[in-house]
């Protein structure tokens, strides 16, 4: 293969590998394998002396494929340029003083305030043009509604979940293909969708990384030259600004090293630093290049890397019926932590890697967070896809999953998936049944106790049998009958949550019921063209829903359950008397059955209730006031009143 057909091949793989990250927010090579083909295509353009016209060194985005409204950027919103390399990073600030702080992975958001009110938030979109977000950023969970400065102030941010909040949302999608597969997918399908409410429920954060302009009667805010009295300024207006400490040469090295240091603990995603000029008049007189601001500079970690045999690969069924692999290997020491486990997540990425149990491999955490394997530098393809179903033993099939092979499972009475549907369908969010663990599911349905989701309403009728199960008796049979029968009355939402549609997780089974009215047959009788015409519902989640309710098997064990139920419609008239008021909800709580509960009664009357205390955070509610837990502390030194359930319902 000649150089120039090798340009044409990378440039095709990271116009494809950019395409999903961009537009679809999906990912189908990692940030380390990305980095490695695009560093070898920029040595190619150096070495030849020849850059092809479309060639993603010489491009800063894509195109914005949707439909929110569109809005041209005053000026292109160029990238960074970026090194692995500490010294470079000194070169590049020479004598100048500058200010070091992490590069965020999330979704990059330009606001506009006037009169210290919200009017414009537009995403970086292809660096030119821009998607209008304004009312999905009124959402976000530390975003100032109203600031002291009256005049007209543009800044840049970046949106961002955090792993935690990532963590508890993803638990609450259902398995398979509708789980996120890192923040920065959950960040951008939260923000780039047309329904604002969604966006309220997935505890979007701003983080400020540059003021652009500040001008009041026509005169612009002085800010002394320095970046870091605008990151001070921008704070004192109420802004969350990216942590950042300020460096020269020589305390630079040291500082790259603290920060490799503290995002074993961040709490935000982060894939490197970004180094900028603290000079604002010296920066701007540097200029740009067609594609790179000269008055910045991105850091990218260099990934630790270790050489380890790969031992095994486990094999494991999903309640969709995905069966997923995960790689084994012998354990190695990557920043600071013990790992021995990666998962590959298909078959497609298992076939490049050609894997064979015994290869050589080297793996790395991902943005220093998540194990995955960089390379198999033995290659053997020895690796054997299994036939049958580690759980069932049926015939296995290859499926193809949008752009990936996928190893499935089609035995619908396959224990695995029986099991893990029964788990779904008692969970909280879903029917919030108690007393039914995965062990004591297993049981029954090794006794042939429970077939249909619907025998768990007739468990009566072996009372008997099970109050002699190992880990049962009287008391603990009666609690969880007495769970089941409070179960019969569920919300729309939650049972259609419960019922374990492929791709429906507990937002989307809200906003169906909503859309329908509330009317479980019009969802039944749903088209995919108007199930597609709800926000947050695409055509493959739109394929799924129909599919299942078309399905024979699955109408039948529905109607059979609806014999059980009566569906209660979620609906409030109540008084919103805590209507502007932040919320955070720590500890056991003893007035309401669990914290969602809580929650749930915070938000019915107008209030929001967040996962963090920031400085937005109006009360702490935390029975154990007197505490010294990290909520309690941080409430205490911003002056944050914490509540007690009795304080709060007093209110």
């Amino acid at each position: 293969m000649t150089e120039l057909e090798r340009m044409k091949e990378l440039t095709a793989k990271l116009d494809e590998a950019a395409k999903a990250y961009y537009q679809e927010s999906r990912e189908i090579m990692t940030n380390l394998e990305y980095d490695t083909l695009y560093d070898e295509l920029e040595a190619l353009e150096k070495k030849t002396g020849t850059v092809l016209a479309k060639s993603p060194t010489m491009r800063v985005g894509y195109e914005v494929l949707s439909e929110l409204p569109k809005e041209t950027h005053p000026s292109a919103m160029l990238s960074l340029d970026k090194t692995k390399d500490t010294a470079v990073l000194q070169s590049f600030l020479g004598t100048q003083t500058g200010l070091l702080s992490w590069k965020l992975d999330g979704l990059t958001i330009v606001l506009t305030y006037e009169n210290g009110l919200l009017q414009k938030a537009v995403t970086r979109g292809n660096s030119v043009v821009g998607e209008v977000v304004t009312p999905n950023a009124k959402q976000f969970i530390n975003l100032p509604a109203k600031i002291p400065f009256s005049g007209r102030l543009v800044l840049r941010g970046e949106a961002v979940i955090s792993y935690a909040d990532f963590q508890a949302l993803n638990e609450q999608i259902a398995e398979g293909e509708s789980k996120y597969k890192n923040p920065r997918n959950l960040c951008v399908g939260s923000v780039r969708q047309l329904n604002s409410e969604i966006t309220a429920g997935r505890q979007v954060r701003f983080e400020a990384f540059a003021l652009v302009s500040a001008e009041e009667n026509g005169v612009e805010t002085d800010f002394s030259n320095s970046r870091r009295e605008q990151f001070q300024w921008l704070a004192n207006q109420g802004f969350d600004v990216v942590p950042y400490r300020v460096v020269t040469t020589e305390t630079l090295p040291e500082a790259v090293a603290a920060f490799a240091e503290d995002i074993k603990t961040f709490e935000l995603p982060s894939d490197g630093l970004v180094l900028l000029m603290d000079d604002i008049a010296y920066g701007e007189s540097l200029g740009s290049t067609a594609k790179f601001p000269r008055n910045a500079m991105a850091f990218k970690w260099k990934d630790e890397q270790a050489e380890t045999t790969l031992l095994d690969v486990e094999w494991s069924p999903s309640r969709t019926g995905l069966i997923n692999p995960v790689a084994i290997f012998e354990p190695v020491e990557l920043e600071g932590t013990t790992v021995s486990r990666a998962s590959v997540h298909n078959i497609s990425i298992v076939e490049g890697l050609q894997l064979g149990i015994g290869d050589t491999i080297t793996v790395y955490k991902a943005n220093m967070i998540i194990p995955q394997i960089a390379q198999n530098r033995t290659r053997s393809g020895k690796l054997t896809i299994p036939s049958v179903c580690p759980v069932c033993g049926k015939p296995t099939e290859i499926v193809q999953n949008q752009d990936a092979r996928v190893l499935c499972c089609p035995n619908p009475d396959c224990t695995v998936k029986k099991i893990k549907l029964f788990e779904l369908f008692v969970s909280r969010n879903a029917m919030n049944i108690d007393g039914l663990s995965t062990a004591t599911v297993e049981k029954l349905i090794d006794r042939g106790f429970i077939h249909s989701l619907a025998d768990i309403y007739h468990l009566e009728r072996y009372q008997e049998e099970i109050v002699q199960m190992e880990g049962f008796g009287e008391k603990s049979y009666r609690n969880m009958i007495d769970s089941i029968e409070r179960s019969r009355t569920p919300e729309l939402g939650a049972l259609i949550y419960a019922l374990g549609i492929p791709g429906i997780g507990v937002a989307n089974a809200k906003m169906l019921a909503k859309a329908f009215g509330y009317d479980l047959n019009r969802i039944r009788s749903a088209s995919q063209e108007e199930l597609t015409e709800i926000d947050g519902i695409g055509a493959v989640i739109a394929a799924d829903v129909s599919a299942y309710f078309a399905d024979p098997a699955s109408a039948a064990q529905l109607d059979e359950l609806l014999d059980e139920l009566t569906i209660q419609i979620e609906e409030t008239n109540e008084e919103q008397t805590l209507e502007g008021k932040v919320f955070v909800i720590t500890g056991s709580v003893s007035h309401f059955a669990n914290r969602n509960e809580l929650k749930a009664y915070i938000e019915a009357r107008g209030g929001k209730v967040t996962g963090s205390v920031s400085a937005k955070t109006d009360y702490l509610i935390n029975n154990d006031a007197a505490s010294n837990s990290t909520k309690n502390r941080k409430a205490r030194e911003l002056g944050i009143r914490i509540l007690t359930e009795e304080e709060f319902l007093a209110l």
